[in-house]
């Protein structure tokens, strides 16, 4: 069978059941319980500062009404940061490089924050389709091209996820390649291939943290706009 590139992007089959749930469960697994050491213990306590380092920033944006929504925004926050950072490993599988299920996520949430702001204050939502002093011969090509910006929010969310994981993984991948084929012919060329590879491995660490705040914020600034 001829593997490629691509191929790691593939979720794996056993017994054809797809593991892709399994590795979406595996990062709510990690997080340890409550129990009666909830605060003494050093895992624990790093992982209520963490939280609450992750609420403060993604509540900064919102007004108080909008507070509520901490409950469904940090915990997305958590499992895009800690399923994106396990794809890093070796032989794994990132869940967020499936264009799929990222649009499960963008989609009904962005809809929510659409339908929250119908609800509450539909004159304020409708209006953003029309910015104001607008000439009248432009109002209908203006409502047009501000309807498809706001229905392209999730799309827009979902790929920009996929297609910075998707990069990365795929250049980490290739640069590995490049190393190991070159280390029989050129050994000097291929240190600094692999010197080459760590940094790039440190940027996607990066990128990994980064997307998952960027996706979760964008998702806040919608819902600000709708409250």
């Amino acid at each position: 069978m001829i593997l490629t590139f691509f191929d790691q992007f593939s979720s794996p089959y056993l017994l054809g059941i797809p593991l892709i749930l399994l590795s979406m469960l595996l990062s709510p697994l990690l997080l340890p319980a409550p129990n009666n050491r909830w605060v003494t213990n050093r895992l624990s306590t790093l992982q209520l500062w963490l939280t609450n380092m992750i609420t403060k920033q993604l509540m900064a944006p919102l007004n108080k009404p909008g507070h509520k929504w901490a409950i469904i925004l940090t915990p997305l926050m958590v499992f895009l940061l800690t399923v994106n950072l396990l794809g890093l490993l070796p032989y794994t599988f990132t869940p967020t490089t499936q264009l799929s299920m990222n649009m499960a996520l963008a989609f009904p949430l962005w809809l929510a924050t659409l339908l929250t702001g119908l609800r509450n204050q539909p004159t304020i939502s409708l209006g953003h389709l029309l910015p104001e002093g607008t000439p009248t011969p432009l109002i209908p090509a203006l409502i047009l091209i501000e309807t498809i910006s706001l229905l392209i929010r999730p799309l827009a969310l979902g790929v920009r996820l996929t297609a910075n994981l998707t990069a990365g993984h795929l250049l980490i991948q290739l640069i590995s390649t490049a190393a190991i084929t070159l280390l029989p012919i050129m050994p000097a060329v291929s240190t600094l291939t692999v010197m080459i590879l760590f940094l790039l491995t440190m940027l996607e660490l990066a990128v990994a943290m980064i997307q998952a705040y960027v996706f979760v914020l964008l998702l806040s600034l919608y819902l600000q706009e709708n409250i």
